[in-house]
């Protein structure tokens, strides 16, 4: 079935306001719809009141995600995708001609051929000793100038209570393939119509947990990352892990706590897997799930009296070093 990625994702929440400001804040664009944030090629999040009827009903747990959209190739496939799950459930016809219906996890899922807006911007290009520069002449690595919305909605992360039958329904139900996995928590996984590296993670978890762990957008690299998660906490914002790099689809990551009760992820420069991919599997924990992780710090320069060697008598930080 030729899924090509996600669309959009359906948030019912209760203060719209605050979510609106944070993604707008995280680089998304308010559009002229209600609710709409998108980002360059028109994948979006969408926000409705908690209590909207029009939505799918929420999950036990009260997660505010109340649906996924994924983007299809033709409405052929549409018609396979509805042949498919009618067997054995409900499928739901939108007045647009997208289906809907439920996984076996209880998340509510709608398919749409695909609307997706190309996006021919240049990405970063690097400069490298021995090799023919990427960046021509006097082009700069490095603007404040830089458009830092994100380009795409990259993937999104579910907590389940049964990760081994959630993966069966999408790799049998709907053609996803496992790409790698951590041992005894959950498989990255991707549709046939993509060759990023997952586009769908899924976590084992006790059952009142089930929802939505995060989701992220691709940025135009890592130097564009870095830009976007440092403007995101000058504003405010708590970061919850990162910045740093993935073992695991070698992106680049940075999340961030947000209002809409889960975490949201600025990615970059994720790997890309065809059909010839033997997955991987690591044990969950701090070595596998990142090759290195940083930490932000307030902005210096070392342009102060110099230290004396650490334990000396006299010695001081650099000007506008924070202790």
């Amino acid at each position: 079935m030729d899924i090509v990625g996600l669309d959009s994702l359906v948030f019912g929440v209760d203060d719209i306001g605050a979510c609106a400001t944070f993604l707008t804040d995280f680089g998304l664009t308010a559009t002229a719809e209600a609710g709409v944030f998108e980002a360059l090629d028109g994948t979006a999040i969408r926000l409705h009141r908690r209590d909207d009827p029009a939505l799918p009903p929420a999950l036990p747990s009260g997660s505010m995600l109340r649906e996924t959209v994924y983007a299809v190739s033709s409405a052929a496939v549409l018609e396979d995708i509805r042949a498919e799950i009618s067997r054995d459930r409900v499928v739901s016809e939108g007045a647009d001609g997208s289906i809907g219906f439920t996984d076996d996890a209880g998340f509510a899922l709608r398919f749409r051929t695909d609307r997706r807006r190309p996006v021919t911007l240049p990405g970063e290009r690097v400069n490298i000793p021995g090799q023919p520069p990427l960046r021509g002449v006097n082009e700069l690595g490095v603007s404040p100038e830089a458009d830092l919305t994100p380009r795409t909605l990259s993937h999104v992360v579910y907590f389940v209570p049964d990760f081994a039958r959630a993966e069966a329904f999408y790799a049998e139900r709907l053609g996803f393939r496992t790409v790698d996995r951590f041992t005894d928590v959950g498989p990255f996984m991707r549709p046939a119509g993509t060759t990023e590296h997952h586009t769908l993670f899924l976590i084992q978890t006790p059952p009142q947990m089930t929802g939505i762990e995060h989701f992220s957008f691709h940025m135009a690299g890592p130097t564009g990352l870095m830009q976007a998660g440092a403007r995101l906490s000058a504003r405010g914002y708590q970061t919850f892990w990162g910045p740093g790099r993935h073992n695991m689809g070698s992106n680049w990551f940075w999340y961030f706590n947000c209002p809409m009760g889960c975490h949201a992820e600025y990615d970059a420069d994720m790997d890309q897997h065809d059909d010839q991919w033997v997955p991987r599997e690591m044990p969950p924990g701090p070595e596998s799930s990142q090759s290195f992780l940083m930490q932000l710090r307030q902005k210096w320069a070392p342009m102060g009296p110099r230290p004396a060697p650490r334990g000396e008598a006299g010695a001081t930080a650099p000007a506008g070093a924070v202790a």
